[in-house]
């Protein structure tokens, strides 16, 4: 019987991880340690609402970015200065977990976040107080899944690390023994 594969990040969590942060919170509990929860990859398209086809590129994008189908966000509300009308179809998402979301981060973090120009490291101040971290990226050419010579335009997107951890220190904590690049 051969052994189920495991992503390497996933694999450190367990073996290293873990019990660096025991030792440096004072966790008396398994239980307690930090863990990630969950990753959301949001794609804001505002050109889709002239053109359906700039949504069906970006969905494609997002789809081999992240290995997993994402959904079309729409407008909640009618913008009539932007020719946007409620439940038009202007974004994507797509909420990763588990080994995609291991093996999501690991690109990130070794592959797309040096290819980014001028990259002086993320920003430390970008928790929301409970232990999530949420930054951006201006484009999403950065990723070697997507063949620079077929895309029509480049799109940022949002990328929200959730964890389980109760305090921003916590959490930070954690995802710099993710080897997450902060600056302060």
């Amino acid at each position: 019987m051969s052994e189920a594969y495991e992503p390497r990040l996933k694999a450190e969590y367990r073996a290293r991880i873990r019990a660096a942060m025991k030792e440096q919170f004072g966790y008396s509990n398994e239980m307690q340690v930090p863990a990630l929860d969950k990753v959301v990859i949001n794609m804001g398209v505002g050109e889709a609402v002239a053109d359906s086809k700039k949504l069906q590129s970006a969905l494609a994008a997002l789809q081999a970015i992240s290995g997993q189908k994402p959904v079309a966000t729409t407008a909640r509300k009618s913008i009539a200065g932007f020719k946007l009308r409620e439940g038009m179809k202007v974004g994507a998402k797509v909420t990763l977990r588990r080994e995609r979301m291991y093996e999501f981060l690991d690109r990130l973090v070794t592959i797309a976040l040096p290819r980014v120009k001028d990259f002086r490291g993320l920003n430390g101040k970008s928790f929301d107080g409970r232990g999530n971290y949420a930054m951006g990226l201006k484009e999403h050419l950065v990723f070697p899944e997507i063949n620079y010579d077929q895309v029509d335009s480049s799109w940022g997107m949002d990328i929200i690390v959730c964890t389980t951890a109760r305090t921003n220190e916590e959490a930070k904590a954690l995802l710099t023994e993710f080897n997450f690049p902060f600056r302060n």
